[in-house]
């Protein structure tokens, strides 16, 4: 009896020892900036022929998830590994995110402990874009929305401002692109009390310290004609980032997670 009581509680151990084990998931929810391009983002399509250089910033963002990189930031995820899941998608603003159905596949996955990190503004903001256009109100609102939803479920919410784009500049340095967006992200987190990294104001500043010709020849998708397959004629984009750019920005929001201060 003292043999099986003995095993009974070794076996408790190992299942308790295996659950703090369990990877968490890290639920990328957000517009093109953040976007993965690989994969099944278009099914069927090579992505190397068909969108390479473009690349979302969490399309890199799982090498930062390494155990040596995780110890960093252990007061957000305690377990040995965490899991990356891209979900963002490139024109959707925080309404058309919930309309298609995209946070519902997310909120029904989401497990105790998960971390959900919600960037949006860039199309919010398109009021010449009516199918995305959402105002100030609006997308103040879903952020709400998603933060509340998370919790339900014992997942933790961070707000990121949106990313900056690569205009205006004015004297060297990088302008805020957002308008009133970039303040409602944080008014929200403030209102909350939600972890929040302001992506707009640490981008505005790495890209004002790069420098204007740095950042728009090597981080945001300006290219040359005849380089790259999918872009034969090339490209004048200063919103969507190549790979150096958004190897850039994800360090950023590595770095912002590093000084958050959790519970």
């Amino acid at each position: 009896m003292k043999k099986i009581f003995t095993i009974a509680l070794l076996s408790i151990g190992f299942l308790a020892f295996n659950s703090q084990q369990k990877p968490v998931s890290i639920y990328l929810v957000g517009d093109s900036t953040m976007a993965d391009y690989s994969g099944d983002y278009d099914p069927g399509e090579d992505y190397m022929k068909t969108r390479y250089p473009v690349m979302g910033w969490g399309q890199v963002f799982q090498q930062f998830m390494v155990s040596d990189s995780l110890s960093k930031i252990r007061g957000l995820i305690k377990a040995d590994s965490a899991i990356v899941k891209d979900v963002a998608r490139g024109g959707r603003s925080t309404r058309t995110f919930f309309q298609e159905g995209r946070w519902r596949s997310v909120f029904e996955d989401l497990e105790k402990g998960d971390i959900v990190m919600i960037q949006f503004g860039h199309n919010d903001a398109s009021e010449d874009h009516p199918m995305r256009y959402v105002n100030i109100e609006g997308y103040k609102e879903f952020l709400r929305l998603y933060v509340s939803q998370t919790r339900e479920k014992d997942a933790h919410p961070i707000i990121l401002s949106p990313v900056a784009r690569n205009y205006p500049w004015e004297n060297g340095q990088l302008q805020n692109v957002h308008g009133e967006y970039d303040q409602a992200a944080k008014d929200v987190a403030e209102e909350m009390n939600v972890m929040l990294i302001d992506l707009n104001q640490r981008s505005m500043h790495y890209f004002s310290e790069k420098g204007r010709e740095y950042v728009t020849s090597n981080y945001f998708m300006n290219l040359p004609a005849g380089k790259y397959e999918a872009y034969p004629e090339g490209q004048d984009d200063n919103t969507h980032f190549q790979p150096e750019g958004a190897k850039a920005v994800a360090q950023m929001v590595f770095d912002g997670m590093k000084e958050l201060k959790t519970e």
